[in-house]
C-alpha cells in the first residue's frame, strides 16, 4: 500500500542514531550519581549541580524539585517542543537557503574580445563557487550551531556557557563521522564518488583540524582558562584567511600560477570555471598557442571569453545531447514536451549546490514533495494553460488597387505580357477606374515594346483584372531590357451618372495600393545564354532539408543548352555528414529560362554552426553540336567569317556567378530552444519565490515524496507525506510571510529568515538547557547527543542525496569540512570576542573553563585525523573514491565513522561527569 512503504535507508539510519543517542545519555544520567572515587577532578566542570537557571527567552518551570511523575511529564513536553522547535528551523533554514541559492546564482554577461578583432558575449557568474560555498552556504546549514553559540553569550551576560561551543563541536563530529559515514553506504552498488576539487577539499579539510587544535590551545596552553581579546579576534579572522585560501586554491594564484591549468564552461549553465589538467602546452585561440602564465592581466581576464567554441559550448552540447536523445526514444512527441522532458532530466542530473540539496532535503521530508518535479510539472501546466491569441485583421472599408505580382519576365518572342492588377478590401460592389501607362526603362518604346495606356474598369464583383502590352522581337543580340507599367487616376462609381475622384469623397473608398508600378523584363532570344547562380553566396538554415537553388538563363533562351553541375567540399563535409554530394546536368530546352539544382542539407542539430561548401557550374555547352562546330582550318571568306563571329557570339557562356558560396548555420528554431532550456536550468529558478500567493499555497499543499529515479506516473501522498505535512503546517504557513527571494535578489528573504532562526534557537538553547537539567544532565552533554543532532538532521538528508545523485563526491564531503571550520571561526570567535572586548572594558578577564570542552576538541581532533586518512587511502585503485566501492570496503568504512561517533560520545559524556580523566 501507498501508506506503509518502507523507510528509506536514510531515514532508519537516522532513527538507529537517535535511539544509540538516548541510550547513551540515559548511560551518563545514570553514571552522574556514582561518580569514580579514584579519579581526582581535574576537570572544573566536575563540580557544581545541575539545577535549571533562568533561559534568555524561557522562564524555569516551577517548582524546581518536582515529583517524578511530573518530572518525567516535563522531561517529554521538553523533547517533544525541542523537536517541534526543530523542525520550525528545519523550515524557515530551507527559505534561508533558497535566498543563498538565489543570490549565489546571480549571472552577468560580459563582452570579450577577440585578438582578431570579433567580440563574444559569455555568461559568468557573480559569485566564486568556492567563495559562496565557504561563506553563505556554510552559514545556511550552520546557521542555528552559530546563533545558538552568540546568542547564549550575549544572552548571558556575556558569561561563557555550554551549550553553544559543545553544540558546535558534537556537530562539527556528528558532520564529520555520521553523515560521511552514512553517505559511504548509500552509493548504489558498483559506483564510487571521488572528490574532484582536491586542493579545495585539502585546504578546508586541514582548517577544520586546524580549527580545533587552535580551539584546545586558547582554553588550555596559551591562556588557560581565560580568552583573551586578541584570541577572539585572531579565531574570528581566520574564517576571511580559510575563505581566501581556498579561493586561491581554486583559482591556482600564488604558488599555483606556475602550475599547468585549462579553462572549461560549468556543464549545464555555461558558467565560466578554471580546472586541473594534465601538463598542456597552452590553450588554442584562434589556431595560436597561448600559455596563460605569461599572459598581461588584460589578456587573462579576457581568456574567459576566448576559447574554442567546442570549450564555450559545453553546456549547449549537452542540451543538445539530451534533446536528441529524447528525439529518438518519443518521436512520437511534441517540440513542446520534450522540451520539457529535456528541461527535468537537465535539472536531474546538472551539479547542484549544497544549498539545493538542503531545501530538497527540507522539502521531502517536511511532504512538500520532490522540488524538481513540481517546478517542471507547473512550467509544463503554464504552458498548456497559455491559450493561442489569433489577432482578427481589422475589416478593410477601403479597397486597394495594385499590381500583384511587381515584376514580370517574358521572352522576345513571347508576342505579348500580361499583367494582372487586383482589387483588395472594401465594397466589390462598386465600380472603380483606374488608368495605367508604359514607361520606359533600359527598353524603348516602338523598338522593344509598344507603348500602351488604357483604362481598366473593375464592375461590381470583379476582384482580378489583366492588361496586355505588345513585345517587339528583332534578331539582334542584345542585353536583357526592362520597361515600366504605373497606374494612376484613381476613380469610382458613385451612381450611375456620377463619376467622381477617390479624393473628392467625404472618406477614401479605393486608394491604390502597394505596389502601383510593375517591372516587365525582356529577356533576349537571340543568344543561347549566360548561365549563372544568383549571387555568389547564400545562407541555409540546417533544418531546411533539401535545398533548392536557382540557375538562371538570362541574354537569350535559343537552343537546348546542357549545364553540369557538382557541390564543393568547404568547411562542411559532403558524404552525408553535413550535405550530400550533389552532381548531375541541367538541360535547358529552348526558350527556357530558370532550372533548379537541389542539393539535401544534413541537420545535425549544432547550436552555433557556420560551415560552407560551394556549388559550381561548368561551361555549358549546345545540344545541337551543328551550331558549335568548328570551321575547317583555312582562310575564311569574308561572309564565313561574319558568320563564325556571330556563332561565337551566340554560344553559351557562363555568367557573372558560376561558384555559389552555401553557407550553413544553425536552426533559429532549434537554437531559440535550446537558449530557452539552457534559461530554465538555472536553480534558482526551481528553489525560489516570486509571490507571496505562490509562498501561501505552497504552505498548504502536500506533495508526494518522490525519488528522482521514479519515472512513473505521478503518485498521490502518502499517509507519511500527510502526517508530516500536518505536523509542520503551522510552520509553513507562518514563514509564507516570509518576503519572496525574488525581491532584492534574495536578500530580504535572506536577512528576515536570519532573524527568525536566531529567534528559534533561542527557544531551542533555552529548552535543550531545561531538558537537560530536568533529567540531570549537563549541558556539553545535552548539547553533544541531542541539540547537535538535531541541528544536522537536514544536513544529514541533504547529503544523502547529494551523494547518490551527484557525480563527485565535493557536495557531501566537501562542504562537511568547510561547515566545521566556519562554526569554529564564526560561531566561537564571534561570541568570544564580543565577550572578551565586553570583559576586557570592566577590566576583567573572560573566563572560559576548558573542562570537558577542551577534552571533547582533542577527542575530536584524534578522530577527524583518523576518519580524513581513511578517506584518502579510499582514493587507492582498488576503491577508487572516497564513497561507494567494493561492499565490503564500504561496510567496514562505515562501521568505522560510526564507531568513531559513538565513541566521541561516549568518552566526552564520561569526561563531563569525571569517570575518566580529562584536562
Amino acid at each position: 500500500m501507498e501508506g506503509s512503504r518502507p523507510l528509506k535507508p536514510g531515514t532508519s539510519a537516522c532513527l538507529w542514531l537517535g535511539l544509540v543517542s538516548v541510550a547513551v545519555a540515559f548511560l551518563c544520567s545514570e553514571a552522574r550519581t556514582t561518580p569514580s572515587p579514584l579519579l581526582s577532578p581535574n576537570n572544573g566542570t566536575c563540580t557544581g549541580t545541575s539545577r535549571c537557571r533562568t533561559g534568555i527567552i524561557l522562564p524555569i518551570w516551577y517548582p524546581e524539585d518536582p515529583s517524578m511523575g511530573d518530572k518525567i511529564a516535563r522531561v517529554i513536553v521538553y523533547f517533544v517542543a525541542m523537536i517541534y522547535m526543530f523542525l520550525g528551523v528545519s523550515i524557515i533554514a530551507d527559505r534561508f537557503m533558497a535566498a543563498i541559492e538565489v543570490i549565489t546564482s546571480q549571472e552577468r554577461e560580459i563582452v570579450i574580445k577577440r585578438p582578431n578583432g570579433e567580440t563574444t558575449t559569455t555568461t559568468i557568474r557573480v559569485w566564486n563557487e568556492t567563495v559562496s560555498n565557504l561563506t553563505l552556504m556554510a552559514l545556511g546549514s550552520s546557521a542555528p550551531e552559530i546563533l545558538l553559540s552568540v546568542i547564549e553569550v550575549c544572552g548571558h551576560d556575556f558569561k561563557a556557557g555550554e551549550l553553544g561551543p559543545s553544540t558546535i563541536v558534537g556537530s562539527a563530529a556528528f558532520n564529520m563521522f555520521v553523515i560521511i559515514g552514512l553517505c559511504v553506504s548509500v552509493i548504489p552498488q558498483g559506483e564510487v564518488r571521488k572528490v574532484k576539487h582536491l586542493r579545495v577539499f585539502f585546504i578546508t579539510a586541514g582548517w577544520s583540524i586546524f580549527a580545533y587544535i587552535w580551539l584546545y590551545m586558547i582554553l588550555a596552553v596559551i591562556s588557560p582558562n581565560v580568552v583573551q581579546v586578541w584570541e577572539g579576534l585572531v579565531t574570528l579572522s581566520f574564517f576571511p584567511i580559510c575563505v581566501l585560501l581556498a579561493w586561491v586554491a581554486d583559482r591556482r594564484l600564488l604558488f599555483y600560477k606556475f602550475m599547468h591549468k585549462k579553462y572549461r564552461t560549468d556543464k549545464h549553465r555555461g558558467v565560466i570555471i578554471e580546472t586541473e589538467t594534465e601538463r598542456a602546452k597552452g590553450i588554442e585561440m584562434d589556431g595560436k598557442m597561448v600559455n596563460s602564465h605569461f599572459m598581461d592581466g588584460g589578456t587573462t581576464s579576457n581568456l574567459i571569453g576566448l576559447i574554442e567554441s567546442k570549450e564555450v559550448d559545453e553546456s549547449r552540447r549537452d542540451m543538445i545531447r539530451i534533446l536528441k536523445d529524447l528525439k529518438q526514444k518519443h518521436p512520437e512527441k511534441e517540440l513542446d514536451q520534450l522540451v520539457e522532458m529535456a528541461n527535468y532530466y537537465a535539472l536531474s542530473h546538472q551539479q547542484k549546490s549544497r544549498a539545493f540539496y538542503r531545501i530538497q532535503a527540507t522539502r521531502m521530508m517536511t511532504g512538500a514533495g520532490n522540488i524538481l518535479k513540481k517546478h517542471v510539472a507547473e512550467q509544463a501546466k503554464k504552458s498548456t494553460s497559455v491559450q493561442e491569441v489569433h489577432v482578427e485583421e481589422p475589416e478593410e472599408y477601403v479597397s486597394r488597387i495594385c499590381f500583384e505580382p511587381a515584376a514580370y519576365q517574358c521572352l522576345e518572342n513571347c508576342g505579348a505580357a500580361i499583367l494582372t492588377i487586383t482589387r483588395k478590401g472594401g465594397d466589390i460592389n462598386k465600380t472603380i477606374y483606374v488608368d495605367y501607362k508604359t514607361e520606359d526603362g533600359s527598353a524603348n518604346a516602338g523598338a522593344d515594346y509598344e507603348f500602351t495606356e488604357g483604362t481598366v474598369v473593375f464592375k461590381p464583383g470583379e476582384i482580378i483584372k489583366e492588361i496586355s502590352i505588345g513585345i517587339i522581337d528583332d534578331d539582334i543580340f542584345e542585353e536583357d531590357e526592362h520597361f515600366f507599367v504605373r497606374l494612376n487616376n484613381l476613380r469610382v462609381l458613385e451612381t450611375e451618372d456620377e463619376l467622381l475622384s477617390a479624393n473628392s469623397l467625404p472618406y477614401p473608398k479605393a486608394v491604390l495600393g502597394f505596389p502601383t508600378v510593375a517591372t516587365v523584363t525582356i529577356l533576349d532570344d537571340d543568344h543561347s545564354g549566360i548561365f549563372t547562380f544568383e549571387s555568389s553566396s547564400v545562407h541555409v538554415s540546417e533544418s531546411l532539408g533539401i535545398m533548392e537553388v536557382k540557375v538562371l538563363r538570362t541574354s537569350g533562351a535559343r537552343g537546348t543548352v546542357i549545364v553540369p553541375y557538382r557541390t564543393v567540399e568547404g568547411l562542411a563535409k559532403g558524404g552525408g555528414e553535413d550535405f550530400e554530394d550533389t552532381y548531375g546536368e541541367l538541360e535547358f530546352k529552348n526558350d527556357e529560362t530558370c532550372k533548379f539544382v537541389h542539393v539535401k542539407i544534413i541537420d545535425d542539430e549544432e547550436y552555433e554552426k557556420n560551415k560552407n561548401f560551394f556549388l559550381e557550374l561548368a561551361e555549358p555547352r549546345m545540344v545541337d553540336m551543328s551550331l558549335q562546330k568548328d570551321v575547317p582550318d583555312r582562310k575564311l571568306t569574308s561572309d564565313e567569317e561574319e558568320a563564325k563571329r556571330i556563332a561565337e557570339m551566340g554560344k553559351p557562356v557562363l555568367g557573372e556567378h558560376p561558384r555559389l558560396e552555401v553557407i550553413i548555420e544553425e536552426s533559429y528554431e532549434f537554437k531559440s530552444t535550446v537558449d530557452k532550456l539552457i534559461k530554465k536550468t538555472n536553480l534558482a529558478l526551481v528553489v525560489g519565490t516570486n509571490s507571496w500567493r505562490e509562498q501561501f499555497m505552497e504552505a498548504i499543499t502536500v506533495s508526494a515524496d518522490e525519488d528522482e529515479e521514479d519515472t512513473g506516473e505521478e503518485r498521490l501522498p502518502s499517509c507519511f507525506d500527510y502526517v508530516m505535512h500536518f505536523l509542520t503546517v503551522f510552520w509553513k504557513v507562518l514563514f509564507a510571510c516570509v518576503p519572496p527571494t525574488d525581491y532584492l535578489n534574495g536578500w530580504a528573504c535572506f536577512v528576515v529568515s536570519i532573524a527568525i532562526i536566531g529567534l528559534l534557537t533561542a527557544v531551542i538553547g533555552d529548552l535543550a538547557s531545561h531538558f537537560g537539567c530536568t533529567i540531570g544532565l549537563k549541558d556539553s552533554v545535552t548539547a553533544v547527543v541531542f541539540v547537535a543532532l538535531g541541528t544536522s538532521v537536514p544536513d544529514t538528508f541533504a547529503s544523502k542525496v547529494a551523494a547518490v545523485q551527484d557525480t563527485y563526491a565535493d557536495a557531501s564531503i566537501g562542504n562537511v569540512t568547510g561547515s566545521n571550520a566556519v562554526n569554529v571561526f564564526l560561531g566561537i570567535g564571534l561570541a568570544w570576542s564580543v565577550a572578551a572586548i565586553y570583559w576586557h572594558m570592566k577590566g576583567k578577564p573572560f573566563v572560559v573553563e576548558a573542562g570537558s570542552l577542551a577534552f571533547s576538541v582533542t577527542l575530536f581532533t584524534i578522530f577527524a585525523f583518523l576518519a580524513i586518512s581513511v578517506l584518502l587511502y579510499r582514493r587507492r585503485a582498488h576503491i577508487g573514491g572516497e564513497l561507494g566501492g567494493p561492499r565490503g570496503h564500504r561496510l567496514a568504512t562505515s562501521a568505522f565513522f560510526f564507531s568513531l561517533w559513538f565513541l566521541y560520545i561516549l568518552f566526552s559524556s564520561l569526561e563531563a561527569y569525571c569517570h575518566i580523566e580529562g584536562f
